[in-house]
């Protein structure tokens, strides 16, 4: 291998290391306009897009201690990785694709789990990060909030009934 295409290939090596996942898609016929605007909206969710060659990403993919993804890269292909949320970058490219139905979800990685495009669309319906924290932290608010409800009401019940007495007998 010339040493270009080695430092091309470490580069994405590092780059798969460093992302707790990736999604590949096909960008054929998306045009250099529509790619930087993918490429921004998905830079917003904290997530790139690279244009790679499929052999060069094969043999990074293997360095990477990835299962071997030969016969699975065909045609133009483009990796997202990023440092976030794999939903927000599924989202990004499902509303992009239902927008200029292109690029199409080929598969991806989270961890060491492959995921196939329905996969990645089920990914992309999940609410963000942010509203599944909120709805887990209301859940678990919730019985603390009826325990205290439910200390609290003999001894305000045993109040409704001394001030009634006092009331009455006033």
């Amino acid at each position: 291998m010339r040493a270009e295409k080695k430092f091309i290939t470490t580069e994405y090596v590092a780059r798969l290391n460093a992302s707790p996942f990736f999604i590949v898609v096909d960008y054929t016929g998306l045009t250099v306009t529509h790619f930087n605007e993918l490429r921004s909206r998905l830079r917003k969710g904290g997530a790139e897009a690279h244009v790679v060659k499929n052999s060069i990403f094969r043999i990074a993919a293997k360095e990477a201690g990835l299962a071997d993804l030969s016969g699975t890269l065909a045609g133009q292909l483009a990796v997202i990785t990023g440092q976030k949320d794999v939903s927000a970058a599924a989202k990004t490219l499902k509303n992009f694709a239902a927008e200029f139905e292109k690029p199409k979800l080929k598969f991806g990685h989270l961890g060491n789990k492959r995921l196939e495009s329905a996969d990645l669309l089920a990914l992309a319906d999940l609410p963000s990060l942010e509203v599944l924290r909120g709805k887990l932290l209301g859940v678990l608010q919730a019985p603390a909030q009826k325990l205290a409800a439910i200390i609290n009401t003999p001894g305000s019940q045993l109040a409704r009934v001394i001030k009634a007495k006092a009331d009455k007998g006033a």
